[in-house]
């Protein structure tokens, strides 16, 4: 387990949603749609005797702006708990992310908004994903 091997394996995991590009760095230069991973903080001492680490990550759903309502309705595909589009269900399909974790939840999408990046706006989601190692 490395927390390299989580971004990988969130980010190959995200992949399973067609038309949805991923990054399981921080890109220099995005091209929506896409998710991107970052970590967001580790919780060291989740059991006794340091027997479970718990990382959250942050993955970053950005979309074009470009028609403003084909954005929001793409985020809200994106945001369903299930189906195609979901990225909980996305990211929840494979929940050892290929033996990187114990397991891992996507606890909340806690913000939805406007994003400014390389001069341009776009739309963006947050989802918090908790992974047990």
């Amino acid at each position: 387990m490395t927390i390299a091997g989580i971004r990988s394996g969130l980010a190959t995991n995200l992949g399973n949603i067609s038309g949805l590009r991923t990054a399981a760095e921080i890109p220099d230069q995005a091209s929506p749609p896409i998710a991107i991973v970052s970590l967001q903080s580790i919780d060291y001492h989740n059991a006794f005797q340091n027997g479970m680490t718990n990382f959250i990550f942050t993955v970053q759903v950005i979309v074009g702006r470009a028609a403003e309502k084909e954005a929001q309705r793409r985020l809200d595909q994106y945001a369903e708990p299930k189906g195609a589009t979901s990225v909980k269900s996305a990211i929840e399909s494979d929940k050892s992310l290929n033996g990187n974790a114990q397991t891992l939840i996507v606890d909340s999408m806690p913000s939805v908004g406007s994003l400014q990046m390389n001069d341009q706006t776009y739309l963006a989601a947050e989802f918090s994903v908790q992974v047990y190692v």
